[in-house]
């Protein structure tokens, strides 16, 4: 029988030992009868991401990693991740950049990095400034996308340009609007650095006496009279998924950063149709699409949101629902038609309301796997586990391992 994958990756659920659950961490504290049944008859171990104790991860490296690349060779950036994900194609060359509608004031300072979150005019604030060119570089196109909230993505195309420059995000409110600097000492960097100096000064004549955001102030909320920008990328060059493997995988995410990192190792992006405080429907489609694909990345963005707001109880309500969730797909392994891997891109604490170094539990189970004595699914748990101690990107091997898509080494 051939067997296929699920990859769950439940985003910052890994965390720390918290005083109100009783020393406990959220992932120990929840009621997880799933989860603890799949480390019963599964492997555990406990992973370092990035492949290095102690070093944080970000969203994007730590996916990257994931899927089996490691981020120190082939991470370019965080950009072209999420304009991907939004649906705009980063071609080779293209320099992308994360953008916020935000809002400044007279002398550029910072008043609100997100322009109040609520900006239902984003798209058609994007085509205000979608196109728009700047003297500095008449031969560059500017493609503008709004993605959710206050988010877009920008794409500059043209010759000569390069990801190594600074952000214009201050990453603060009460501050200016930064000055993007060359990171290196090309000429492409200094070209890069100075057309995005230029944008962001073409972006705020545009924006700021826009009839669209009179309306906005009219009704109280603050104007988007500009787009700050911050983690230029590129593509990665990467040999994708199914060059490696020989298969055919999806991603089933709501967030287009995920999107857009599934999407650039070739993984095809489904459409799903969100349910709030529900995740069940994240494993329907999986299941309807079952016989479709070989794999299946499966990405839920709650634990993650939950630790940065520092909600203890409402990270231990999510937590419960992704357990509901896996119960809705443990029919297919009880079978010994799947396997299913379920882990943590980062710890997030719910204190630090950050992304911290701690290491991150996994468990696989599914046909023929070797089970340890582990019963439960935690933080401490699974480091008893017969996996023991292994990187991010060790994880694809061991999968497609399972599915004989791994070649000998040697004869």
């Amino acid at each position: 029988m051939c067997a296929h994958v699920f990859l769950i990756v439940c985003d910052g659920m890994a965390d720390r030992p918290i005083e109100e659950l009783d020393g406990k961490t959220p992932l120990e504290f929840a009621n997880t009868p799933w989860l603890d049944k799949l480390s019963e008859i599964g492997i555990n171990g406990i992973m370092h991401t990035l492949g290095t104790p102690g070093i944080v991860p970000g969203s994007d490296t730590a996916h990257l990693a994931l899927f089996g690349y490691d981020p120190h060779v082939y991470y370019s950036g965080r950009g072209a991740f999420e304009a991907t994900g939004v649906g705009l194609e980063v071609k080779e060359g293209d320099v992308a950049l994360r953008g916020n509608f935000a809002t400044v004031d007279e002398d550029f300072n910072v008043l609100d990095r997100r322009a109040g979150r609520y900006v239902p005019e984003g798209d058609q604030l994007a085509e205000v400034v979608n196109g728009c060119k700047v003297s500095e570089a008449p031969d560059v196109e500017v493609i503008i996308k709004h993605a959710t909230q206050h988010r877009c993505a920008v794409i500059l195309r043209g010759p000569g340009l390069s990801f190594k420059i600074s952000d214009t995000d201050p990453h603060a409110t009460n501050e200016k609007v930064k000055t993007s600097k060359p990171l290196d000492d090309s000429a492409e960097a200094k070209k890069t650095a100075n057309i995005v100096n230029a944008l962001t000064q073409k972006f705020h004549e545009l924006l700021k006496d826009h009839s669209l955001n009179k309306q906005r102030q009219e009704r109280g909320d603050l104007p988007a009279n500009i787009i700050i920008l911050r983690g230029a990328g590129q593509v990665p060059d990467v040999k994708p998924l199914d060059q490696l493997y020989g298969i055919k995988s999806a991603v089933l995410s709501t967030n287009a950063l995920y999107r857009g990192v599934a999407q650039s190792v070739g993984m095809e992006y489904i459409p799903v149709n969100e349910r709030k405080d529900d995740y069940t429907f994240l494993a329907d489609k999986a299941l309807e699409l079952f016989e479709q694909y070989d794999l299946f990345f499966i990405h839920v963005k709650d634990t993650d949101n939950a630790s940065h707001d520092g909600k203890v109880e409402e990270k231990v309500k999510v937590i419960e629902r992704i357990d509901k969730m896996i119960g809705h797909l443990m029919p297919k392994v009880e079978n010994n038609e799947a396997y299913i891997c379920v882990t943590v891109d980062h710890t997030t604490s719910v204190k630090a309301k950050d992304h911290v170094g701690d290491d991150v539990p996994v468990v696989i189970a599914g046909p023929e796997v070797r089970s340890d004595s582990v019963r439960s699914f935690s933080e401490r748990a699974c480091a008893m586990g017969g996996l023991n101690r292994i990187r991010g990107f060790d994880i694809m091997p061991i999968l497609m391992s399972f599915l004989k898509k791994t070649p000998m080494f040697g004869s």
